[in-house]
């Protein structure tokens, strides 16, 4: 069996409490789960390894992709933290302090030393290229997403 990580290399083991499935290694196929965390499951997580290594709230950065990372994307707000969404759901977007959509996992550290460390953004870019990448775009937005569609006119007499 194997277990296997998007953070591998960058985030510590021990750091990383997640959802954790086991494979078959000659087929590839989950075979096992050990271990899920979802809602308050997360966030009662996220306490027991902040105390564990002594972290307090505001120090915290955590990244959800999905609705199970609300509750604990509330519960790091509340704390002072910084939270970071890496998906486009709609409803995380909302929470979450900022957005990053990338194809590497990387990415997320881009925010965190922009926002939360106040780094110049040439700074930023040496440690990506450290890192053997390339800042290819970085755009920092706040959007809306509007959806206007016109009034049906049956609609509108019984309204108006």
């Amino acid at each position: 069996m194997v277990s296997g990580t998007a953070l591998d290399g960058i985030l510590p083991p021990e750091r990383n409490i997640a959802t954790e499935l086991d494979y078959e290694r000659c087929s590839g196929e989950v075979c096992a789960i050990e271990q899920v965390r979802a809602g308050f499951g997360k966030v009662a997580a996220l306490d027991a390894l902040a105390q564990r290594l002594e972290v307090a709230p505001e120090r915290i950065v955590y990244v959800g992709d999905g609705s199970s990372d609300m509750h604990v994307m509330l519960h790091v707000n509340n704390g002072h933290g910084f939270t970071i969404a890496v998906s486009e759901n709609q409803y995380l977007e909302r929470i979450a302090q900022t957005t990053v959509l990338s194809d590497n996992a990387f990415s997320v550290v881009v925010p965190v030393l922009d926002q939360v460390l106040g780094w110049q953004a040439s700074r930023i870019q040496a440690v990506i290229e450290s890192r053997g990448l390339q800042l290819q775009d970085w755009q920092k937005v706040r959007m809306e997403r509007v959806v206007a569609v016109e009034r049906r006119a049956d609609v509108a007499r019984e309204v108006g």
